[in-house]
């Protein structure tokens, strides 16, 4: 009996059923232990490797893709083989852990990653570097229950810098933690209902969705879908529990359908007997982000992820599939004009049923044919690049086993900060509130630990490094607004608009990359924007997008920012025009090395020539991609200081 089978490299194969099997040994990996855990991880069948130049009608099935035997060894980043090297992300983390050095090595460096974690130093202490670790936690539709909330809030006290930190990507950072007291954090936030496991690191990190807890059936399928994909692409082997909780097992059940997509390998898509079925050893070559939303809802800036899914619902509001997009990503660097930021473009629609297999297809692609060589082009965006979307499309079919629908149309997006008081429609209320650079301290975070520990509420962080307070009684609305509000805490009608769009990295003094200030420079940026804007005659209401980040890697989205500010070198940054307020368009790059103290020199001219020139309801962003940077530098060198 033969089986027909067209692989994904676009060939027919053909084999009988009764072949011999040959598996490969995984006989590169070093580790003092070795834990597997006693769950069903391994896929179905056997992965399809391209067709070798042997007579040979084996079969390989091995731990990482393999080439064909007449080719030459492709060239790998140093990363590469350390992830090969690390049995399944262990070895030497498992034994750096364990000195009494106050940081590990760079292999360990690259591996805790994975695990969640950076290390980090003060880089404004002279006479040593004073270690530390940046733990971020993984929170699937920035979801945070009441338990672990109170815990992440006890942890950022006694062992952290006493502060907690919202990320654009719907995550807790934790600051300031000693490598002596990781093990003690990291268990305490796994057995109160957290993770950290792939916050960061060369896999999938957090899935992005509204955080609104509409009681709607297309949010409430929006959020459901991004727990099944985040459950879908964690780590099976066992290596994070192993390393913090000594192998004990805090995995809820999954959904059978989750369980089903992992396992399948109808095509070819999983490595056979191994821990790791869809990652193998190797993981991904980088990096991988996806988020999920409605239509019109782009709270979560959707078209910067490697994979952006949206629900698409019938007449009756009924969700039937989803839009899916792919190609987007941020991070570039500076005089390197072969890297780039990019938005995600259309790839096509999917029945509801099928977007883990979708899903699954694209991370394959990408895992398959992303660089390995060089991680400056390892992005998935690069692939799109090289090969284009049809190409791109060809090969994801061919691991997805269907052919894509033409994608849905969709009304306008927008962006949606959900600040202020929100019925769920469940009889109950939420609350948004605003977070400058989502910093929580002092007496913020005094306060808001309070009332969420005394209303036993639970939590959702905003891609916009904002929190919102769920599942809140008619009754508690009074009493928790002026608690809220004596902590500075305020209604949105309260807070600047500028702020309330506002992004900043962290920047100084921990980041490793940052070139100059972010989060600790954007609060007097913002007030000099406020003061250029009375100056010109701009009403108090009118706000532009204005995103900050320490270097070029795009932590805040600057690119999409109607004004991006993208550290270039000590307290001067390069500028970014062009984006919009619904992040659908990517800014580009006007000017090079502004120095902070000059930012009235450039803006003060275009804020004036936008307020007389405008064209009804024209954004800043948009003012500025109509008139060209070539006009906009003219204005600016004529510009005669308005009047006050």
């Amino acid at each position: 009996m033969t089986t027909p089978f067209r692989s994904p490299a676009g060939s027919a194969t053909v084999f009988s059923t009764d072949q011999k099997i040959r598996v490969g040994s995984l006989n590169a990996l070093r580790s003092s232990r070795t834990v597997f855990l006693g769950r069903n991880v391994f896929g179905g069948g056997v992965r399809s490797l391209p067709p070798s130049s042997s007579s040979s009608s084996s079969i390989q099935a091995v731990s990482t893709p393999a080439k064909p035997e007449a080719a030459k060894p492709t060239k790998r980043s140093k990363v590469e083989i350390i992830k090969e090297k690390s049995n399944f992300i262990r070895y030497p983390l498992n034994e750096e852990l364990l000195t009494e050095a106050p940081n590990v090595n760079e292999s360990a460096v690259q591996l805790i990653k994975f695990h969640g974690s950076y290390q980090q130093y003060n880089r404004e202490e002279r006479g040593g570097r004073s270690y530390s670790f940046m733990l971020r936690t993984k929170n699937p539709s920035g979801k945070v229950p009441n338990q672990l909330y109170l815990t992440m809030d006890d942890l950022a006290d006694e062992f952290g810098i006493g502060t907690l930190r919202l990320t654009t990507r719907q995550t807790f950072q934790l600051h300031g933690v000693l490598k002596q007291n990781l093990k003690t954090v990291m268990s305490s936030i796994i057995r109160n209902m957290g993770s950290t496991l792939g916050a960061c690191g060369d896999l999938n990190r957090n899935v992005l969705a509204p955080a609104a807890p509409y009681a709607k059936r297309d949010y409430l399928f929006a959020q459901e879908t991004a727990d099944n994909i985040a459950a879908l692409l964690s780590p099976q082997s066992g290596f994070y529990y192993d390393m913090w909780v000594d192998g004990e097992q805090f995995m809820t059940a999954e959904p059978p359908e989750v369980v089903e997509a992992r396992n399948d390998n109808s095509h070819g898509t999983n490595f056979v007997d191994s821990p790791e079925p869809i990652y193998g050893t190797q993981f991904l070559p980088r990096k991988f982000k996806i988020a999920v939303t409605v239509p019109t809802d782009n709270s979560v800036d959707l078209l910067t992820n490697d994979i952006g899914v949206v629900v698409v619902s019938d007449e009756n509001g009924e969700p039937q599939g989803f839009n899916i997009y792919v190609g987007g990503g941020m991070g570039r660097t500076h005089r390197m004009e072969s890297t780039f930021a990019r938005i995600a473009e259309p790839l096509g629609y999917v029945p509801k049923e099928d977007i883990l297999y979708a899903v699954k297809a694209i991370v394959v692609t990408q895992r398959e044919h992303g660089r390995r060589d060089d991680r400056k082009y390892s992005r998935m965006k690069y692939l799109l690049s090289s090969w284009g979307i049809e190409k791109f499309r060809d090969v994801v079919e061919q691991y997805y086993g269907k052919k894509f629908e033409a994608p849905r149309d969709l009304p306008e997006w927008e962006f949606k900060s959900y600040l202020g008081w929100h019925e769920q429609g469940d009889g109950a209320w939420f609350c948004g509130l605003h977070v400058d650079s989502g910093r929580v301290g002092g007496n913020m975070k005094k306060t808001l630990r309070e009332v969420i520990e005394k209303y036993k509420l639970d939590v959702r962080i905003t891609p916009n490094q904002n929190i919102v307070l769920c599942d809140i009684k008619s009754e508690w609305k009074q009493s928790i607004t002026t608690v809220l509000a004596q902590a500075g805490l305020l209604q949105p009608e309260f807070v600047d608009p500028l702020n309330q769009t506002a992004m900043a990295c962290p920047a100084f003094p921990l980041c490793p990359l940052a070139i100059t200030e972010a989060e600790r420079g954007i609060p007097s940026i913002l007030k000099r924007v406020r003061a250029m804007f009375e100056k010109v005659g701009l009403e108090y209401e009118e706000s532009v997008v204005v995103r900050v980040t320490g270097c070029p890697n795009g932590c805040a989205r600057p690119y999409m920012a109607e004004v991006g500010l993208v550290g270039d070198g000590p307290n001067s940054y390069q500028v970014w025009l062009g984006g919009t307020p619904n992040q659908t368009q990517i800014a580009r790059a006007f000017m090079d090395k502004v120095k902070i103290q000059d930012l009235e020199k450039v803006f003060e001219p275009l804020f004036y020539n936008w307020k007389l020139g405008r064209q009804a309801k024209e954004s800043f962003g948009e003012f500025t991609t109509r008139m060209g940077f070539e006009k906009l530098k003219e204005l600016i060198s004529t510009y005669e200081a308005s009047p006050q």
